[in-house]
């Protein structure tokens, strides 16, 4: 019988802090590539909708091949530098260089200068996400820490997207810029934050030693780690939530200006509200994980998720009447915030709760196979999660086939504005109920997880 396994020691907040510090800049930059960069470059650049949505796709599946080489490689790396805090270094000159010319660009530059520069930008943002996120799973051991670690990793992320959601509001309201200019400020803080921060998690934030580097049949592990049922289940869930909250990320703008007819600048105070709420959402997710387990926590949360987003795109101008009556001054606008913020609660659960999984999964994995496989696992998963966001810009073609125009207060039929609500709601409610099915008896519980620990340390490997 397995010994349970010892108590694992807590890390400090001033640990998490730090090594959550790089967070800002990646954050800063993950929302605008998904969110402000398509839209920005179809409306204000010149390059075909349609032709964006392409672009951003291709990249993203190719992603499918390339995050696992990548792991791969983390996984075999061994510097008196560490393994991720030399891949996190080695990437920061090549995501400012490419974020420089993706932010700083001029209107008609076409097609190729986007997919050149989109490339750049996507291996080394994958190669420093990889790295930050395999390097949290080393810093404990412990299934509810893992909680923790990644909940401070998510708020962290939030806190990124939130700054880089006020910069439009304040170029614009402070009269330094039009929208376009905004842009480039956006750009100009992430090159400057990305040293700035990442010296503080290389110099505040322990990483362990490396555990034992794959063979060199490790190539062919990418294939084989797929058989595991607990990660074809964690898969599908990213997958879906990929999906879900790309989609809505990227008609965010369309929808509530297109369909429910907000200006620009109403609009931004939305999604920074959206983001606000997912931060206050982020600790609540992590202490349910605590009580009710991940992957019961991450069905809740998907379930909450479906059912506020159909509230929100369809109940919402029914409720503005409502609103009115009881004497609330710009009763849209406050009707609209409220969705917004009850959808956005959910916002944080996906992503810390699926890396605190996968980290569980790596364990799993050290266990049975006897090496260390934490990059090619998270490589996986980032992947996965670019598959299904590279999936949500699509949506952009289809809304091209329904006539929709997307130029500011471009006209738009009814039936173009009927296919964007069913887009931006509808959509993504199916794939989150498919993800919530995906994870029903997931296998690694918190009791299974104990179990991997306790064999791995009586191994003298729980690192």
């Amino acid at each position: 019988m397995t010994s349970a396994p010892s108590p694992a020691k807590r890390l400090p907040n001033r640990t998490l802090a730090a090594f959550s510090a790089a967070c800002l800049p990646y954050a800063a930059l993950g929302l605008p590539v998904y969110v402000t960069l398509p839209e920005f470059y179809a409306s204000h650049v010149g390059v075909d909708l349609a032709l964006v949505g392409l672009i951003f796709l291709v990249i993203r599946l190719a992603d499918i091949f390339v995050d696992p080489a990548l792991g791969m490689v983390i996984d075999r790396t061994h510097s008196r530098f560490g393994r991720y805090r030399l891949w996190m270094g080695m990437a920061a000159p090549v995501l400012m260089l490419a974020v420089g010319m993706l932010f700083m660009v001029s209107p008609g530059a076409g097609g190729a200068y986007l997919a050149i520069w989109l490339i750049v930008m996507s291996l080394g943002f994958s190669v420093s996400l990889l790295s930050q996120v395999s390097w949290a799973s080393t810093l404990t051991s412990d299934y509810d820490q893992r909680s923790r670690i990644y909940g401070w990793w998510q708020t962290a992320n939030i806190v990124g997207v939130l700054v880089v959601l006020l910069i439009p509001a304040l170029v614009q309201n402070l009269g330094l810029g039009d929208y376009a200019s905004a842009v480039r400020w956006q750009g100009w803080f992430i090159i400057v934050a990305l040293p700035l921060t990442l010296a503080i998690t290389f110099a505040f934030t322990p990483e362990p030693k490396a555990g034992p580097s794959p063979d060199q049949g490790a190539r062919f592990a990418y294939l084989s780690l797929f058989k595991l049922p607990v990660l074809q289940r964690l898969l599908t869930a990213d997958l879906m939530l990929g999906i879900a909250r790309g989609v809505v990320g990227a008609l965010f703008f369309y929808f509530f200006e297109a369909v429910q007819g907000f200006q620009r600048a109403e609009t931004s105070i939305l999604l920074l509200v959206y983001f606000v709420a997912g931060l206050a959402g982020a600790p609540v997710w992590s202490a349910l994980a605590v009580r009710m387990g991940k992957h019961g926590a991450l069905i809740l949360a998907c379930v909450y998720f479906a059912a506020t987003l159909l509230l929100a795109a369809f109940a919402g101008p029914v409720l503005v009447p409502l609103a009115e009556a009881a004497g609330l001054g710009n009763a849209e606008v406050v009707v609209a915030g409220l969705m917004v913020a009850l959808v956005g609660l959910a916002f944080a659960s996906g992503d810390l709760l699926l890396r605190a999984m996968m980290a569980d999964v790596a364990d799993q994995v050290r266990l049975e196979q006897g090496e260390d496989r934490t990059g090619l696992l998270f490589s996986i998963l980032t992947a996965t999660s670019k598959l299904g966001y590279a999936v949500s810009v699509m949506t952009f073609a289809g809304l091209r086939l329904t006539g929709f125009d997307p130029t500011l207060g471009g006209a738009n039929s009814e039936t173009a504005l009927i296919w964007l609500q069913a887009m931006f709601a509808g959509l993504p409610a199916l794939c989150l109920v498919v993800g919530a099915w995906a994870l029903w008896r997931y296998p690694l519980d918190q009791k299974r997880h104990a179990e991997i620990r306790a064999a791995l340390e009586a191994r003298g490997g729980a690192g």
